[in-house]
């Protein structure tokens, strides 16, 4: 049964080659194995719902993308929530066109009539590229200090955008900035 949906932005394949080396570091010292398990794939979720129609949105997302160019990212910091998830991740520099973009996407995602949760609104959205998911409170230590080894800032760009369904994760459709269909 379906967790939810999101919107997530995809990178450049040597950015997301650099998460991924990322990820099987941390899976091969038995930090986190379970973004591999899922078969997610790097990305910053910039919309998310635990409700929608993927056909209502295609078109919305599609339209949303053709207008756009390849998006600069700084991967610059390592972070982790105040909540019991235990989840680490990478965030980027907070840029302008970065901010811009995501709350362009979800002002035409809220003229189709589909509500924006409080946390993917302009004013309270959190970038960030989860790295690893429920890491155990006695290896949190060990995985900064992983991820402390790579080196900071890892920079590429986001190319396209897509809808997941999770979990498991399967996804729905994905377009490339400029209206390359990759589903």
């Amino acid at each position: 049964m379906s967790q939810g949906f999101s919107i997530a932005l995809y990178f450049d394949p040597a950015l997301e080659n650099q998460l991924l080396k990322a990820w099987n570091i941390l899976a091969r010292r038995q930090i986190s194995t379970q973004l591999i398990e899922i078969e997610s794939r790097p990305h910053i979720t910039l919309f998310s719902s635990p409700f929608l129609d993927p056909a209502r949105l295609e078109s919305v997302v599609k339209s949303f993308v053709s207008k756009q160019e390849p998006l600069a990212l700084s991967l610059s910091s390592i972070g982790t929530f105040p909540n019991g998830k235990n989840l680490l991740f990478l965030a980027p520099a907070p840029t302008i066109p970065l901010l811009l973009f995501q709350a362009q996407l979800c002002e035409a995602i809220k003229k189709e009539g589909i509500e924006i949760g409080e946390k993917f609104k302009a004013d309270a959205w959190i970038p960030y590229c989860a790295v690893a998911q429920e890491v155990s409170k006695t290896r949190m230590a060990e995985a900064f200090c992983v991820l402390r080894e790579l080196k900071l800032p890892v920079s590429g760009y986001a190319m396209d955008i897509g809808l997941v369904e999770f979990s498991p994760v399967r996804e729905h459709f994905s377009f490339g900035f400029g209206n390359t269909v990759e589903a």
